[in-house]
Order: structure tokens, then sequence, then C-alpha cells
């Protein structure tokens, strides 16, 4: 057996109703002021209240900044950054999706040291000190509560990473009940991302791929695939969210440890570019990287099947798991093709190119995938 090293958030919080438990558990490892970072979204749906109101019950100043948007620009991390320093935050908490949860984990390093956001792109950069720092997610999708990730667009469209240990949370607060009002659509795409983060977990040629990485990628495989159609369907059924919810993080902790490759890729430039939902893009590109994919890892493929899909046990190949996940995609009603999100074919080579800057997921490709191998996936995408 291959060294490997595994790290992910040391404290998991998980039930429906947990939230309430927020003041409790801050008090004791939080301290007296707390920056909480979300969007605005959030705040005027009221989901954020309750939070507060735990808060507040504990003795816990908080200040709260709502102005995290999807794939977060470097201004809003620094001004987000600004205010926690203003406020004289000892902590930080992370209360949304992926985005307001990467912004937070940003906030808690920036806030606490010298360092500058431009200096800590790349993997391993980032020195600290970082402030106490807890994630509660309110998508079943990103695993950012559980993963060394943050992911920032520069400049117009580009997207970087900041990629450390030190940015894993010290909590994940994970209650169920904070994902029943999402809407059909969000709960598909955020969905199919962690699946997505599962299988290229499993099949990541990165030399930290793992036995740990692997049983969990499975597991979040079977749990997210038995799950995400009710979970769309019928929002308010709280067994489906629960499941969603536990296999999204265990999907991100399979990936925290066994990074991520070309779906992820692939999909950044459709984000970056067209402003498309992190989800949807990875879901719109999934079904052709993996058939892509399918000559070096069809046996790989074909033991995750009977974990997302039970009806392929004992009969399937790789290419069986590639079209039920792309028949899943359309059944929880994401669109299918790039050209239905308004994306035009003659942004393709210009996407193609983009995405093959992203050398750092790229490496962990189970097939190398050329400029004119990422044109082609487009295409057939489109």
């Amino acid at each position: 057996m291959s060294p490997f090293t595994f790290n992910t958030t040391p404290s998991l919080v998980f039930g429906s109703g947990s939230i309430a438990r927020l003041g409790e558990i801050a008090a004791h490892r939080l301290g007296p002021r707390v920056a909480l970072v979300t969007d605005v979204g959030l705040v005027k749906a009221g989901l954020i209240a309750s939070a507060l109101r735990a808060l507040e019950e504990a003795g816990i100043a908080v200040d709260v900044f709502d102005a995290v948007v999807a794939d977060p620009p470097e201004d809003a991390v620094l001004a987000a950054v600004a205010k926690a320093k203003a406020f004289d935050a000892r902590a930080v908490i992370g209360f949304g999706g992926g985005s307001s949860i990467d912004v937070a984990k940003l906030v808690a390093l920036l806030a606490a040291g010298g360092e500058a956001l431009s200096d800590i792109y790349g993997v391993g950069v980032a020195k600290g000190p970082r402030l106490p720092l807890l994630a509660i997610p309110t998508t079943a999708g990103t695993g950012s509560e559980v993963t060394p990730i943050s992911i920032v667009t520069t400049g117009a469209h580009e997207k970087k990473g900041v990629v450390s240990p030190l940015i894993i949370p010290d909590i994940a607060l994970l209650d169920p009940d904070l994902t029943l009002g999402l809407p059909p659509h969000v709960t598909a795409a955020t969905g199919i991302d962690a699946m997505v983060h599962a299988i290229e977990a499993y099949t990541s040629t990165s030399a930290n791929n793992n036995p740990v990485s692997q049983a969990l990628a499975k597991e979040a495989l079977r749990l997210l695939g038995r799950n995400i159609e009710r979970a769309v369907h019928q929002g308010q059924d709280g067994e489906a969210r629960s499941a969603m919810l536990l296999g999204s993080m265990l999907a991100g902790q399979a990936f925290a440890n066994s990074p991520v490759a070309a779906v992820h890729a692939l999909a950044y430039p459709i984000g970056g570019h067209f402003g498309i939902p992190h989800g949807l893009s990875n879901a719109l590109v999934l079904p052709h990287v993996l058939r892509f994919n399918a000559s070096a890892c069809e046996q790989s493929y074909a033991e995750l099947a009977p974990y997302a899909f039970p009806e392929l046990e004992g009969r399937t190949t790789g290419s069986a798991f590639v079209e039920a996940l792309a028949s899943l995609c359309t059944k929880v009603g994401l669109q299918p093709r790039l050209r239905d999100v308004g994306i035009p074919q003659e942004a393709l080579p210009m996407m193609a190119e983009d995405a093959m800057k992203q050398t750092r997921l790229l490496v962990n490709n189970p097939r190398p995938l050329s400029l004119d191998d990422a044109r082609a996936i487009y295409e057939a995408a489109w």
C-alpha cells in the first residue's frame, strides 16, 4: 500500500435542528467576537436568523458580511477581510453555499496575518496563522466545509485556488433542515456537483489517492445517487435531504485528499465566462469527460456504478455508469447542452484554452488531455 496523507475537519456536528447548538459550540471554540460570512439571499430568506439568535443567547458579538456572490471575485474577499479586521473578529463562521464558506476560509486566514491574497494562490503557499473557523453549509454540493480549497475569480473570468490544510475548518455544523428550502434546480446542480467530487476522487491519478478517500467516495455515491431525485422532486423530504448533505460532506472529504480532475477543469471556464452555476457547469461536461476517460478507467467506473445505481448491480460496465449519469442529469431537470444555457459555439476554442490553464486539476485526470481533446469535449457538449 502506498503512503498517503488524509486531512479533514476535526469536528463534525450533524443532525436535524443542530443549528440550535451553534451558541454552545461557538462559546467553547470561537470566542466572544465572530465575523459571519454569508450572502444576502440567505439573509432575506431568514435562514441566518436562527444562527444569530443562538450566538446572541450565548453572549457572542457578531458582525455579518452578506455580500458574497457566486464565483466570488477578489474584491468580495478583500471587503470581507477588511470588515472582519475592523470588527476585531476573533473567529469566523461561513454560512451558506460553497462560495460563502470559501470566502470565510480566506477571511479567517487573511484577517489573522499579514499575507496578501495575491501571494497565496496555489498549493501549499499560505503560511498562516488563521482565526478559528466554523462552516455551516446550506447546500448539499461543494463539501467546502471539509476541504482545504478556496476558489476565487481573478480578473474578469479566470479562477484560481488557494489550497492548503491551513484553511480546513475546525468545525462543520451540518443541519439538513437548512437545505429544505433549496429550489429543485439548485438541489439538482449541487447534488450532481457532489457526485462529480466522488467520481473524480475515486479515479484521480494523484499520488495521494488512497483507500480512505475511495471508501468515502463509494459511500457518498450510494447516498447521493439513491436520494437526489427524491430531494429534487420532494424537497421537504427530510430523510433525502439528510442523505444528500451527508453524501456531499463525504464526497468533500474524499476529493479534499484525492483531488478532482478534468470535469472541474472544463467546468471552470463555463462559470467564469458565462456565469453558469458551478454544479450545472460540471453537469454539462460530466458525461462527455467520462466518455473520454472511459478507456483509462473502465474498471473503476464499473466498480462505482452499483453504489449510485443499484439497478446496475452485477451486470454493469463503465459505459453503463456513464450513460446512467447522463440520464440522471436529465431526470433531475438540468439542461443537457452548452447551447441550452446560452453558450455560443464560437466560444468553445477560447474555453478550451482556458481549461488547459487548470494544470492543478488536469494532472489528476486518468487520461492525459490535450487542447484538441478539450475542444472536442466542448463540441460534444454543445
